[in-house]
Parts: C-alpha cells; sequence; structure tokens
C-alpha cells in the first residue's frame, strides 16, 4: 500500500503521517492494510497542484493507491482578497489531482470544510450530507468548487468536511487562545457562531479508516457536540490552567473593530451522519478530546 499525502507540512498531515508510522492514534489502531504502508508526504514547492501536467505527470510516477489531499488554501480572510490564488489551491488543485487519481485508479480522499454552508437559520439542526451547500464567503466558494471538481474527475472519492480544526501541531484557535490568553490576561470572543470543534488526531484516524473502505462519499467528520467560539475559548483557558478571563461579543461588534474580515457562519454544526450509516462514527466529544490534547501537548508545537 502507497499513500500520498500533499499539504503534508500542515497540522492535519502532520497527524496522518505520524499514525501511519505508529499503526494507531489515541482513538485505536489504524486498518490493517494501512498498516506499514509506504508514506509518500509532499507539499509546496515540491509540488504544486494547481499546475495540471505537472499533477499528472508527478502522480502518474509516484502511483500510489490512496491520495490524501491536505493541500488548501485556508486564510478566510485572505481568500477574499486573493481569490485567484484561493480557487487555484482549492477549487484547480483538486481538479487535478482527481483527474490524476482517475487515470491510475488510486482513490481520493479530500478535505473541505464547514464553510460551503451559509451558516443562516437552520432551526437549530446540525447540517449532514444531504444539506445542499450555499457558501457565503470567497473560502466557501473556492471549496465548493473543489469539491464539484473531485465528484466531477474522480470516480473514487471520499470529501470529508470537517470545523474548526486544532492539532499538537502548526498554528490554530486553540494554540492562538492560549497564547493570547497567557500574554493579555483578558479576552474578548465571539459568542453567537456555534459549531463543532475537531481535534486532528479525530479527522486523520477518520480518514484513514474510510481510506481503507470502498464507502465513497460525500461525509462530515467534526467533533460530538455544538458549543459557541466562545465557549470553545473558555474551555481552552480552562484546560490549559491560563490565569485569563474571556468575554462574549457578538459578531456585529467584532465585525464593527475588524471590518476587513470575512463573513462567518453562524451556524455551521455539521452530523455525522454519514459515518454512523458507514463505518461508524468514532469521533470523540470535543470537550473530551480537547481535555487529552492539553494532557498531551508540550505547549509548543508537538506532544510531551
Amino acid at each position: 500500500m502507497k499513500i500520498l499525502i500533499t499539504g503534508c507540512k500542515g497540522q492535519l498531515g502532520t497527524e496522518i503521517q505520524k499514525q501511519l508510522r505508529l499503526g494507531y492514534s489515541e482513538i485505536g489502531p489504524i486498518p490493517e492494510s494501512l498498516q506499514n504502508a509506504e508514506i509518500v508526504a509532499v507539499d509546496l514547492p515540491e509540488v504544486d497542484i494547481s499546475k495540471l501536467e505537472p499533477t499528472l505527470a508527478y502522480i502518474a510516477e509516484v502511483a500510489p493507491d490512496v491520495v490524501v489531499n491536505c493541500a488548501a488554501f485556508t486564510n478566510v480572510d485572505g481568500c477574499e482578497t486573493m481569490h485567484d490564488v484561493a480557487f487555484q489551491a482549492n477549487a484547480v488543485g483538486p481538479r487535478n489531482l482527481a483527474m490524476a487519481c482517475e487515470k491510475i485508479g488510486a482513490k481520493l480522499v479530500h478535505v473541505s470544510t464547514d464553510y460551503v454552508f451559509s451558516g443562516r437559520a437552520n432551526g437549530g439542526i446540525p447540517l449532514d450530507e444531504a444539506d445542499a451547500p450555499n457558501p457565503i464567503s470567497a473560502y466557501g466558494s473556492t471549496k465548493v468548487q473543489g469539491e464539484r471538481y473531485v465528484q466531477q474527475f474522480c470516480s473514487r472519492f471520499f470529501i470529508v468536511r470537517t470545523a474548526w480544526l486544532y492539532s499538537y501541531y502548526g498554528k490554530n484557535f486553540v494554540k492562538t487562545i492560549y497564547n493570547a490568553g497567557k500574554k493579555f490576561g483578558k479576552l474578548e470572543v465571539v459568542n453567537d457562531q456555534l459549531g463543532n470543534p475537531t481535534n486532528a488526531v479525530d479527522l486523520a484516524h477518520v480518514l484513514l479508516q474510510l481510506a481503507a473502505t470502498q464507502e465513497y462519499g460525500i461525509y462530515h467528520c467534526t467533533g460530538e457536540g455544538i458549543c459557541s467560539w466562545y465557549d470553545f475559548a473558555a474551555a481552552i483557558i480552562a484546560g490549559g490552567k491560563v490565569d485569563a478571563t474571556v468575554a462574549p461579543c457578538t459578531s456585529a461588534e467584532y465585525k464593527a473593530k475588524h471590518p476587513e474580515s470575512a463573513d462567518r457562519p453562524a451556524w455551521s454544526a455539521l452530523d455525522n451522519r454519514m459515518l454512523r450509516c458507514t463505518i461508524g462514527n468514532c469521533v470523540r466529544p470535543w470537550q473530551e478530546a480537547l481535555e487529552v490534547f492539553f494532557q498531551n501537548w508540550d505547549g509548543e508545537n508537538g506532544m510531551k
């Protein structure tokens, strides 16, 4: 078994590599068929998936059984001002990988986002895979187009939408709040945007579980349970034992102070329905996953 990971330097790509090397995660063992897999991990500038011919040639040469695409332009505010760059990374890149995978019969595991949804009034019901995308930001629209291209050009695909991702590695909301709390002692975080915090351990574990199957389709994979960014931040300060306070604010109040910021979904809680109905949903409650994170995190960019 040969697995190619694009965007390997990011927090998810790093976690997937770790689980493949160890053969297990905090949740349990990875599939037997992936044990001792050959790992090919690439990122910019080595491979630019936004370029079609080089991508086709590279995939043909490496000949992986599975491609896990963790590459993306995830700067939500930056996507508003660099729309072409975002489109190349989030739409054209997945298209090229889909075409390349189809040519050699490889499976494609493509990571997407809750931002494909509008996040507007939904009656408090978590969004499942049957709900229609309707993005309100450039980031969301480019990720939607990436999903469409994957479905159009590849017959063996897993599109996995996640949200509010954090990890032991790289930059993320948990580390930002933890460090800001220690530095400033007082924080203000929006309390009217709700979703699901997701530990990269859980997401990586699920991606590998899916990759070992033929249960193709669109999936949601987020931490179990719903909270606001304010709730999440308060839990981070408490879990990290930071001497700081967190105050709530509205999205309108935040926007007034940061008019350049992109619109964020007010309701982006996802339901892992497809997981429950196929391979099973092993994702942890978000509070439990965060607690384990603080038990294992080294306080910087790795584990104790």
